[in-house]
């Protein structure tokens, strides 16, 4: 013991001679940087993720208007590449749309798809994406899934160096060859707590196979989409046909469409479902009426105000139940669609079903509107999830207009991700931007450590876990 006292006296006198000054005046972190630092370890519950939805993973199923992952539990991916995890739907998205196309330069290339362009021609494919992302080197997608990568694998992929893709891709793939086992990993090291993944109805009855179901389970919980049974008004729809069929219930009036909605809501209970979400905001607006039975057509070649109708009587008898289940609904609020996303309407619902709590989710271009609401309704509250990814500065203006006027505990801070990859840089990106707002809150209202670190870890963690009901409260 004495050894190792006398030791450490003659390193640190060693490092005085060196530099010519005390130890004393050796630099310090500042208060962001312990703030920051401390914050890397509070656990982040993920409430709102979509992990697995990469072409690897069965890909997109038009049918389902969602992916393959979505629908079937426990789907594993098959042939996956580092451009899987490069390429997701997001950024191809918006890469697309800004006239990036992906399939038409693989096309070009002589390939049938980007995996074989990139098993054949790596360098090619580097290449064309650091021509690519000359314009999206500062884009939020982008960036987050970088800065997981540099956490979670320790190297740069905005380097563009090829020796680096090639490394990243052999251990892509080999974490992707038990996937289960990686985003467990994964979660551990990003201090990930639990993970809520919204599922298809035909989640609860589909299976790649009863190991890899149960694997997915044992850490995923589900929260059950109930946007599909909106779109069932069809005269011909094989997919209200099947889910008939399978609860032998043929939805044809108000009282059988009862009876189909139920079953399918006591089979997401038997299956330990958090609640329902719905993404109507992307196509119309979030005022639902509620209607009688008599004024609704359930089937037929409908116009547009009867869809209308069938829609809002599908809706409210959606949150009836729900209400009664006291199960947390969500609903995506803004980034499309606008004006008609405006989360406003969501007033009238909350108060028509006070037991069921409303998480708007995104909130992009309504960050007063749903503040207004939030800090108005008991029953409302708030996940910026996404934010990060389509850019940090609207997660930055969100907790600009959040932090003094909405009650922290009416806030979550998820991440929306379609990789693990994704969501660990969304974390971290929001772990030192909360840092940083958290530090301005403090030097303008003069809180203490222990009222910033509780606020923190309220908004990354516990908050969800009241509100979903699982987990545990983490005490700082």
């Amino acid at each position: 013991m004495k050894k190792n006292i006398v030791f450490s006296i003659i390193i640190l006198s060693f490092g005085h001679l060196i530099h010519g000054q005390s130890f004393s005046k050796f630099p310090v972190l500042s208060s962001k940087q312990k703030l920051i630092h401390e914050l890397q370890s509070v656990p982040n519950f993920c409430a709102h993720e979509h992990w697995g939805s990469i072409q690897a993973i069965g890909g997109y199923m038009p049918e389902y208007n969602g992916f393959y992952g979505d629908v079937f539990a426990g789907a594993r991916p098959k042939n996956v590449t580092i451009l899987d995890i490069i390429a997701e739907p997001y950024l191809m998205g918006w890469m697309y749309n800004s006239g990036y196309d992906l399939w038409a330069e693989t096309l070009k290339a002589g390939f049938k798809t980007p995996n074989e362009w990139w098993m054949s021609n790596p360098a090619g494919v580097v290449e064309y994406f650091k021509k690519m992302t000359e314009f999206y080197a500062l884009n939020g997608t982008f960036q987050c899934t970088i800065k997981g990568f540099q956490s979670l694998y320790g190297i740069t992929l905005s380097d563009f160096k090829l020796s680096d893709w090639k490394r990243a891709d052999s251990m892509i793939r080999e974490n992707y060859a038990s996937i289960f086992e990686w985003y467990t990993r994964a979660m551990n090291k990003a201090h990930f707590t639990e993970m809520i993944r919204p599922v298809h109805p035909e989640f609860y009855l589909l299976k790649e196979s009863d190991n890899s179901a149960k694997a997915e389970l044992s850490f995923t919980h589900t929260i059950m989409r109930i946007d599909p049974f909106l779109e069932m008004w069809k005269p011909v729809s094989k997919r209200r046909d099947n889910l008939a069929r399978i609860a032998n219930i043929e939805p044809v009036d108000a009282e059988s469409w009862r009876l189909f909605l139920k079953f399918y809501f006591d089979l997401a209970a038997k299956n330990n479902t958090v609640g329902i979400k719905q993404l109507q905001a992307y196509s119309r607006d979030l005022n639902f009426e509620p209607r009688n039975d008599k004024d609704v057509k359930f089937r037929g070649d409908l116009n547009s105000q009867e869809i209308s109708v069938f829609q809002d009587w599908v809706m409210h008898e959606c949150c009836r139940m729900a209400n009664e289940r006291e199960w947390t609904h969500q609903i995506h609020v803004g980034t499309h669609n606008m004006p008609a996303s405006n989360p406003l309407p969501l007033e009238r619902m909350a108060e028509r079903y006070p037991s069921m709590k409303i998480v708007m989710l995104h909130c992009l271009h309504y960050f007063n509107e749903s503040a207004y609401l939030a800090k108005s309704k008991s029953n409302i509250y708030i996940d910026c999830c996404w934010l990060p990814i389509l850019s940090p500065f609207f997660f930055s203006q969100a907790l600009d207009t959040y932090l003094n006027y909405v009650p922290s505990n009416k806030i979550m801070l998820s991440h929306d991700a379609t990789t693990i990859e994704m969501a660990v840089g969304s974390s971290l990106f929001t772990r030192e931007i909360l840092a940083d707002k958290l530090l301005e809150q403090q030097n303008i209202l003069k809180l203490s450590n222990s009222q910033v670190k509780k606020i923190a870890l309220d908004m990354l963690h516990n908050n969800a876990v009241r509100i979903y009901k699982i987990g545990d409260i983490v005490i700082q």
